[in-house]
């Protein structure tokens, strides 16, 4: 059984995505503050967080640098809650790390939905090892682990599921919809835009040499494609 941490300050949206989740089989943690959530996240190691952005003692964009920065829970798949309509709202948690985002008011269907989608990410039945090679990087699909040279490269799942993609198909041109529906596994009206996040913080951990070509490329009214080596 996995287990979701779900934390919110309004107990009344706890007590519903919980009941949701527990009814789609799923163990659930839950948490009102950015304290106590950390605290169950170290001692718990869940399989994935939803997280509010407005917390009363630290807001989620500070636990998910948090997180993201932990080489224990560096991994976790994150899935944050807000009631912030902005884009950059949106833009800013998904460049901290966030591999989902579902603004408020939301249907508790979706986000069982949301949470499904992300852990089939990591998931399925075992299969022979798998890796992919593009230059320096490596990926080890069965281990889900990353490598740059050698080193490890910590990627969330959505980084390494759409690096994964490209490295599969160099040279061919994604729409943005295509690597939300190939990539990430769901389609969603309107989340085009959050691609461009993941884009950002894929070439930040990829594209070491600053005067180098960009190893992906913006294809102009398309989309996005890795260099073909």
């Amino acid at each position: 059984m996995q287990t979701i941490l779900v934390t919110d300050d309004d107990r009344q949206i706890v007590r519903l995505v919980s009941s949701y989740l527990e009814q789609a089989g799923y163990r659930v943690l839950t948490a009102y503050d950015g304290e106590a959530t950390l605290r169950l996240a170290r001692t718990e190691r869940p399989d994935l967080l939803v997280l509010d952005l407005m917390l009363p003692d630290r807001d989620g964009y500070s636990i998910v640098q948090t997180l993201r920065g932990d080489p224990h829970l560096g991994g976790m798949p994150i899935i944050m809650l807000t009631a912030r309509v902005e884009d950059t709202d949106r833009i800013v948690g998904l460049e901290l790390g966030a591999d989902d985002y579902i603004g408020k008011p939301f249907n508790p269907r979706e986000v069982v939905a949301r949470v499904r989608a992300v852990l089939r990410r990591g998931a399925g039945p075992p299969q022979p090892p798998q890796r992919l090679s593009y230059g320096a990087i490596s990926l080890d699909l069965d281990a889900h682990r990353a490598t740059i040279a050698g080193a490890p490269l910590e990627l969330t799942p959505s980084e390494f599921d759409l690096l994964a993609l490209f490295m599969r198909n160099p040279g061919h041109a994604f729409t943005r919809l295509e690597l939300i529906e190939q990539g990430l596994g769901y389609a969603y009206a309107g989340m085009e835009r959050t691609v461009d996040s993941h884009i950002k913080n894929l070439r930040k951990k990829i594209e070491r040499d600053p005067q180098a070509a960009p190893l992906i490329e913006t294809v102009y009214g398309v989309g996005y494609r890795l260099r073909q080596e």
